[in-house]
């Protein structure tokens, strides 16, 4: 799934919704994709055409997100969780799960930390800073 290839890329995702719409065998990584997939229903139908998920751009200038970048958070969020790192985000993502009542709805709201602190090592052209993202997560608790 690491690559610069767009197209590459994509298929990972189309290709496990692909498998999991017709119960196929799945490696591990397909099956993360599939159970991300399944609790975004807004992209089935897209994810159900390969050909125009491939292919299509999704620009904020024509008020579009990019559900592919929006599940590969998802997925980054998922390996952060499983490893604990940055070490502590295990715990607040618990909090922030029994202060909102839904897991997947805690995975948006630290998806959002994770994206500001993306952009801003991004735009200053430096390694991500861990300490401000995890400030931002326990800003979340109340």
């Amino acid at each position: 799934m690491f690559t610069n290839d767009r197209t590459r890329m994509r298929k990972v995702f189309t290709d496990a919704w692909r498998k999991h719409q017709e119960k196929l065998p799945m490696e591990p990584l397909e099956q993360v994709v599939a159970n991300i997939l399944q609790q975004h229903p807004e992209y089935h139908k897209l994810m159900s055409d390969p050909e125009a998920a491939l292919d299509q751009d999704f620009t904020p200038e024509g008020g579009q997100s990019n559900p592919f970048l929006h599940l590969s958070m998802h997925i980054a969020i998922q390996e952060q969780l499983s490893t604990d790192r940055p070490a502590g985000i295990a715990r607040l993502y618990r909090q922030i799960t029994q202060q909102v009542g839904d897991p997947h709805e805690a995975e948006h709201q630290i998806m959002e930390c994770l994206a500001q602190m993306l952009w801003e090592s991004q735009r200053a052209n430096r390694m991500p800073d861990e300490k401000g993202y995890l400030d931002t997560l326990k800003a979340l608790v109340h």
